[in-house]
């Protein structure tokens, strides 16, 4: 099936399995295409990926679009360039365009899945618990009008009895050390010292994905033969597991992406396309609309795994790293759809008789999932990683931006300040002592030269998403008053060619909030339905950001996960040289850093 199709009035579609987010993908493989086909960025047009004519290029997720999709395209479209020789365009490859997907958006014209209205479309609504039940039962309600299938839905909701399922344990870190299901090796190199003379442990709680905008979905049936629109990541794996949960064939069953709010991870957005699809089936062919409210949002969808991270290191007498050991306990990072005998789509274990779960796993390295940057980027002469994976958990976890890394370079990066000042060295000159790999010393010299305190706590931090992928590091600037406050956030990134540099300083500014508020306020102890129970960062309180790129003539690699683990670490670094005090666990909350200063 070809990605490139000449239409009559001179425009070319572009077909591509990667799917929108909010990230700016459309507009990057837009580039890639025009400049790969030799024609004018306007003459190309954009098609919504679907099951019925685009390529299965797997999940948009890891920061892979640009990577993966990017080029596989470009090998398509340089394929079809001699039909355009005649009509050979300036390069758009490494400009910043303005983004494709934009003006409808600030227009107010219907951009969203939430917005697909369809002839006779009724509105439907799950009726689950606002809390974790264990003897649920699938049960909708379907209605001409949305308010009306919402006022029924809370009314059914008001007279149904559920068993509530035990409570989260109070101490998330504590039950992960006692339910290991197995261990491995991550990574090894040399004989690790068995004396190390430095060890902590850090942590984060699970995390929402906390999307402004519910999940939502719409879905038709005709006869046998089933049409989803949704904003799942991986069009085809949902297809794959709506088959299985429903008993038809893949091929009877197409699933088109339409755009939803943007989540960077896996949150409802495959579960409510099944909740559509099964209130569809009785409506002689009608097409239902299902979205879902705040209250399932956060009650229901996959949470960002929680994880424990213990350090040790040995240092020499002149102050270098000379073995370093990582242990971390967590649930998987992915419990997407389509990868499995089992299914993961939550109504399916609704149904009678309910079909068995598979549970969270983690993607095998060098990409990985808990252990996603766990193993160290810096030259030690001895290491060891050991992943502790934990398979059952009180709640659902699954894939949230940049998996395990987040809490890893946290762990990482606090833990490399920590040992600079025990050895009495600059914390940046104590990094560079320790890479040999020049990427890497230019990301943390650029970023080390907007170091500025000036009565604020100052932070640097530092990685290789995935230690293959983009190079980041972050400066973080900090006020330590009634709760901490992030003023400033510097990000210096190398991402190899930028194919949209503003697209690329929008993902990293993006991913640099986010994690603020990650780092800051967000974390499940108990399962929130409000935003008063999961306060995130509100617009008052967005530090101010600055991106630089490195120029860079290497194969381009994504950008939107690189920021997240080293601006939690640049945070909590900034904090300590605030106040003197090191705080361990996310989030670094008031609370907390009271508990550290005494």
């Amino acid at each position: 099936m070809s990605r490139v199709r000449l239409e009559a009035d001179g425009t070319v579609s572009i077909v591509s399995g990667k799917v929108e987010l909010g990230q700016g993908i459309t507009t990057a493989l837009a580039q890639i295409a025009a400049d790969s086909l030799g024609v004018p960025l306007e003459r190309i047009r954009m098609v919504p990926a679907s099951t019925a004519y685009s390529p299965d290029e797997g999940v948009t997720s890891g920061s892979l679009s640009v990577q993966q999709g990017g080029a596989a395209l470009r090998k398509d479209c340089e394929e079809w360039a001699p039909l355009f020789a005649s009509t050979k365009g300036s390069s758009h490859v490494g400009r910043s365009v303005p983004r494709l997907d934009l003006p409808g958006k600030v227009a107010g014209k219907p951009s969203f899945v939430h917005d697909l209205m369809l002839p006779g479309m009724l509105h439907g609504r799950v009726v689950r618990p606002p809390f974790r039940s264990r003897d649920r039962r699938f049960f909708g309600v379907v209605a001409e009008r949305e308010e009306d299938a919402i006022k029924a839905a809370q009314r059914a909701r008001a007279g149904a009895r559920w068993e509530r399922a035990p409570e989260p344990p109070e101490d998330i870190h504590v039950w992960l050390k006692a339910n290991v299901t197995e261990t491995h090796v991550a990574a090894e190199k040399g004989s690790p010292s068995k004396q190390a003379t430095v060890r902590a442990e850090y942590s984060r709680l699970w995390i929402a994905h906390a999307s402004i905008g519910p999940s939502c979905a719409v879905a038709r049936w005709s006869g046998k033969k089933l049409e989803v629109w949704c904003h799942a990541q991986g069009i085809f794996n949902l297809r794959r597991d709506l088959a299985l949960v429903l008993r038809i064939p893949e091929e009877d069953i197409v699933v088109t992406h339409a755009e939803g709010a943007g989540c960077y991870g896996h949150n409802g957005a495959d579960d409510v396309a099944l909740d559509a699809a099964l209130l569809a089936r009785d409506t002689g062919g009608r097409p239902v609309r299902v979205q879902w409210s705040r209250e399932d949002e956060f009650a229901w969808e996959p949470y960002g795994a929680a994880m424990s991270v213990a350090l040790e290191a040995e240092l020499d007498p002149s102050g270098r790293i000379v073995s370093w050991q990582h242990e971390l306990w967590s649930n998987g990072h992915t419990n997407r759809p389509g990868r499995a005998s089992k299914p993961t789509l939550l109504a399916a274990a609704e149904l009678e008789p309910p079909m068995e779960l598979a549970p969270a796993v983690n993607p095998a390295l060098p990409y990985g999932g808990a252990d996603r940057n766990a193993i160290p980027y810096y030259d030690f002469p001895a290491h060891r990683v050991l992943n502790r994976y934990v398979r059952e958990a009180p709640v659902r976890s699954s894939s949230l931006r940049s998996l395990g890394a987040h809490a890893n370079v946290f762990a990482i990066e606090s833990f490399m300040d920590e040992l600079a000042l025990r050895a009495g060295v600059d914390p940046v000159e104590f990094r560079l002592r320790h890479l040999t790999d020049p990427r890497a010393r230019t990301v943390i010299e650029k970023a080390s030269s907007f170091r500025n305190s000036k009565g604020h706590g100052c932070g640097i931090a530092f990685a290789r998403y995935k230690n293959l992928g983009a190079y980041c590091a972050v400066v973080a600037e900090v006020r330590a008053e009634e709760v901490l406050r992030v003023t400033r956030l510097v990000a210096v990134v190398d991402v190899g060619v930028a194919v949209n540099p503003d697209g690329v300083a929008n993902q990293v500014e993006g991913g640099c909030i986010q994690a603020a508020s990650w780092t800051l306020k967000e974390g499940v102890t108990r399962p929130a339905s409000s935003w008063e129970d999961y306060p995130i960062l509100r617009f008052s309180e967005i530090p101010a950001v600055e991106v630089h790129l490195v120029e860079s003539n290497e194969p381009s690699v994504g950008a939107g996960e690189c920021a997240m683990g080293p601006t939690a670490a640049a945070i909590a670094n900034a904090l300590h040289d605030a106040l003197g005090v090191r705080v361990r666990d996310l989030p670094l909350t008031r609370e907390r850093i009271v508990q550290a200063m005494a």
